[in-house]
């Protein structure tokens, strides 16, 4: 039995939510050495460093693969969760042959979503243990809550993830995975123009702030003691990643007597990283969906070799044109990738 004691450096997972337009995105984008997974198109007039916008479930997956074996950040953000979960719910209904997340019936399809979803926070959690830290924003939304032990209700400000039959799977799965959860507000005081009960009353201010602890009216939580209140910047919370970073270069004395290696610096090392492009010398014709011709870019699967795939694992006729594949079958693709890839690797691609 091992004991230890003292601070463990690791990375931190983070998860920040607000309504729309608060700055979620730049606040992400002063995290260290960011990469950015633009799930809604959030990034387009911010001058970060961004994969592909995914267009499956898969690809998401595909690139938070390709993170933790590339490593080309120190920390990877996917923006928003709330459209993530979009796509796995997409995943999830092509997969089983569904046109929405209720025809599943008995909730069976918001089980199958926090299966699949959980799933995405076991590859994010790799990331952590690789050292790179992982940021969810996500947008708000108001619900009624009521308490099991008092009488009455009230609003507050919960993740927008799903709709109420999900809260207790999707979103209760981030804010458990999460080390710090941020939540992001404009903070509006309400005057009144008068004394009287009927005076009119307006909000005033909007000065943008950040929460970290649990509230009635929001939820929040952070492990390093920060103030419960705080003006929306990173520079409040700097200091739990350059502690992080100190931590690491305190090396035994037995690696400090290693021979030192000539320094790499950041942009050699992005040099290095493998591309995870969409601008791949593959050319698609657009008869074939974008989803899966976004999977055979990342994937340097060539368009002959896509047919074959078609026809050696028999799903259609020998030389059927592209232009006759059902799209339930480019469906069964995107969310069948790896098998997809599997007999490519081991019965086309060895001939």
């Amino acid at each position: 039995m091992n004991i230890s004691s003292g601070v463990i450096a690791k990375a931190q997972k983070v998860v920040i939510y607000g309504p729309e337009g608060i700055g979620k995105s730049t606040l992400a984008a002063q995290f260290p050495l960011p990469l950015f997974t633009d799930t809604e198109g959030s990034t387009h007039n911010m001058d970060v460093r961004r994969l592909d916008k995914p267009t499956s479930w898969t690809m998401l997956l595909q690139q938070v693969e390709f993170v933790k074996n590339a490593r080309p950040c120190e920390t990877y953000i996917i923006d928003t969760a709330d459209w993530a979960e979009l796509l796995c719910i997409e995943h999830i209904c092509k997969t089983h042959n569904k046109k929405g997340i209720e025809d599943f019936g008995y909730g069976n399809g918001y089980t199958y979503l926090g299966e699949e979803f959980g799933r995405l926070l076991n590859k994010l959690t790799e990331l952590i243990e690789v050292g790179i830290n992982v940021v969810l924003t996500a947008h708000s939304q108001i619900k009624r809550f009521e308490r099991p032990d008092e009488m009455g209700a009230y609003d507050r400000w919960e993740l927008k993830l799903g709709n109420k039959k999900t809260v207790a799977t999707t979103a209760s799965l981030v804010k458990e995975w999460a080390d710090i959860v941020l939540f992001c507000n404009f903070q509006v005081t309400v005057v009144s123009s008068g004394n009287n009960s009927n005076a009119k009353k307006k909000g005033v201010g909007g000065k943008r702030m950040m929460y970290t602890t649990h509230n009635p009216a929001w939820d929040a939580k952070n492990r390093f003691g920060l103030p419960d209140q705080m003006d929306m910047s990173y520079q409040g919370i700097a200091h739990i990643f350059n502690r992080q970073n100190d931590i690491e270069n305190q090396q035994p004395v037995s690696q400090q007597a290693q021979e030192p290696q000539e320094p790499v610096t950041q942009q050699e090392e992005l040099i290095k990283t493998p591309s995870f492009s969409r601008e791949a010398q593959i050319e698609i014709p657009g008869i074939i969906p974008v989803s899966v011709a976004d999977l055979m870019k990342s994937s340097q699967v060539t368009v002959e070799e896509i047919k074959a795939i078609i026809y050696q694992g028999g799903f259609m006729p020998q030389d059927t044109p592209l232009e006759n594949i059902p799209q339930d079958l480019w469906n069964y693709l995107v969310t069948n990738w790896d098998k997809a890839l599997n007999l490519l690797n081991t019965q086309i691609r060895k001939f």
